[in-house]
């Protein structure tokens, strides 16, 4: 017989006295070529989940295996695995660089918004000059990312899962001047509690910061008539979330953009259409040129991205923010969603011909959810309020059309 194939069976033999502490085994075999892992034990579980993998973990670890908790058909199955490698440390040098090269994005987008704003809102003040607007701008959007991404890794860290410092994405010369930032996990979270926790600590961070800041920078704002931008040229509106329309009349009183003709609808369907199709002509919502809006000041467009991204990040699909959550709390039913994530996005093309990149992803990614090492260990009563709170927010803050475009007159 090879000697490795005695070595596994020994494996297989030296750790079925410990899993038969904290399960009734029925069946246990070795790996092989065809089963990637050392030694499998499946049975039913006398203790706890979470108890009984914090207790085989270490000896599993001693015997030169990682340890996986899964659920199959009824039974729990312990799987014993190559140990898991050494997470590779930070490349400082490259966090630095793409923070860097992100800050002078977006400080070139808020000077395009800080010009803009201080030729229509002239003011003798610095804070009032472009310059100032900019880096207002800058501060307050990337503010918004830093403590999104931060969130998440301090929970890891406070979780004993390895992540990475955030990725900032610079872009040059987009609507925001980013594309957001990320982190990367270097472990598997040790079951759903630490996923969940890790996966909503940085929306709810970011959103705790982003909503000050909104109500912040519309005040500092103008309520002002909105003109037809001149022919051959396009105007821009930011869309609308619930949570945007709501801060919108907190502030100013009203419901904005107000067209100054609702052409005949029912002011209430009207709202439900501009959040659902945007104010740009479609499905019988009249662009609404001569009526009222808000005129951004830099920290309101800061703060509105901040809005978009805490929306888009928990969308309940694949690796995102939303995917996490949805996963901690069904588990692999979680899977059930990613057909209709789907169709509501290539349904929202219509709306916003962005969402195609998004159907396009959320299609050949969106299967994919990050699975702990435990995944039969379930959330307590107050994480499944925050898996559902999650949800809330998500409706709230989802902007269906976030860029509308009004052609000149």
């Amino acid at each position: 017989m090879d000697s490795s194939v005695e070595r596994v069976d020994d494996l297989v033999t030296r750790l079925l006295p410990i899993v038969r502490e904290v399960m009734d085994v029925e069946r246990w075999q070795p790996g092989g070529r065809d089963r990637p892992y050392k030694a499998r034990y499946q049975g039913h579980l006398r203790v706890e989940a979470a108890k009984a993998f914090d207790r085989l973990e270490p000896q599993f670890a001693k015997e030169g295996a990682g340890l996986f908790l899964r659920q199959e058909e009824g039974n729990q199955v312990f799987l014993a695995t190559d140990e898991f490698p050494e997470p590779k440390p930070d490349r400082l040098w490259l966090h630095a660089l793409l923070a860097g090269a992100t800050f002078l994005a977006v400080l070139y987008t808020g000077l395009g918004y800080g010009r803009s704003y201080a030729h229509e809102n002239p003011t003798q003040s610095l804070l009032g000059q472009p310059l100032a607007l900019g880096l207002i701008y800058a501060g307050t959007l990337l503010g918004i990312l830093a403590t999104h991404e931060f969130g998440h890794y301090l929970a890891g860290r406070f979780h004993k899962i390895a992540v990475s410092l955030p990725f900032f994405i610079p872009f040059p010369g987009g609507l925001l001047g980013t594309m957001g930032a990320f982190i990367q996990l270097k472990s598997r979270p040790r079951n759903r509690r630490h996923l969940l926790d890790m996966g909503l600590a940085g929306p709810y961070a970011g959103l705790l910061v982003a909503l000050p800041l909104l109500i912040l920078g519309l005040s500092l704002s103008q309520v002002k008539t909105i003109e037809a931008p001149p022919p051959g040229s396009i105007g821009y509106l930011e869309g609308n979330s619930f949570l945007y329309l709501a801060a919108k009349f907190v502030v100013t009183g009203e419901l904005l953009p107000a067209p100054a003709d609702f052409g005949g609808q029912n002011q209430l369907i009207y709202w439900l259409r501009n959040i659902g199709a945007g104010a740009g002509g479609q499905f019988g919502v009249p662009y609404p040129l001569g009526g009222r809006d808000v005129q951004l000041h830099p920290m309101a467009i800061a703060a509105w991205a901040g809005l978009l991204v805490t929306g888009i990040n928990l969308i309940p699909a694949g690796q995102l923010d939303g995917g996490h959550s949805i996963y901690s709390w069904l588990g692999s039913r979680a899977r059930r969603f990613w057909p209709f994530v789907v169709v509501g996005f290539v349904a929202l093309i219509v709306v916003w011909q962005g969402w195609l990149l998004f159907a396009a992803l959320v299609f050949l990614m969106g299967r994919t959810y990050a699975q702990p090492l435990d995944d039969v260990t379930e959330l307590d009563r107050g994480r499944k309020a925050a898996a559902i709170l999650a949800l809330i927010i998500f409706f709230l803050t989802f902007t269906p059309a976030p860029i509308i475009g009004i052609p000149g007159r």
